[in-house]
């Protein structure tokens, strides 16, 4: 894993929630196949673009369910996006590089 990712936890995910950059939660699983094909194209994303603005995070839902739960997940994986504390953009599924990253640019 690329260090632009952070693992987020019910602690952090809340103290970043609340920053004035972009938050980008990956949801995922390590029994997800596709979770695990989804991994390398976020990290390329979050490489390009993960900076003050832009806080790229991964969320392993068996781990912390709470969080999972109080997004309302059902599916893996997913992608929230979040700004000011609040959800602006979801996707569910497998995505590829230039969708992803439209989806966290997109305001």
């Amino acid at each position: 894993m690329t260090n632009q990712v952070i693992k987020l936890n019910d602690e952090n995910f809340e103290s970043l929630n609340k920053k004035d950059a972009k938050l980008v939660v990956r949801l995922w699983a390590e029994w997800c196949a596709p979770c695990q094909m989804m991994s390398p194209i976020y990290e390329q994303v979050a490489d390009n673009l993960a900076d003050e603005n832009i806080i790229m995070g991964e969320l392993n839902i068996d781990d912390f369910p709470s969080v999972a739960a109080k997004l309302a997940v059902r599916s893996i994986p997913t992608v929230v996006v979040f700004k000011n504390g609040k959800e602006i953009n979801r996707s569910v599924g497998m995505m590829p590089a230039p969708e992803l990253q439209a989806l966290i640019l997109k305001d």
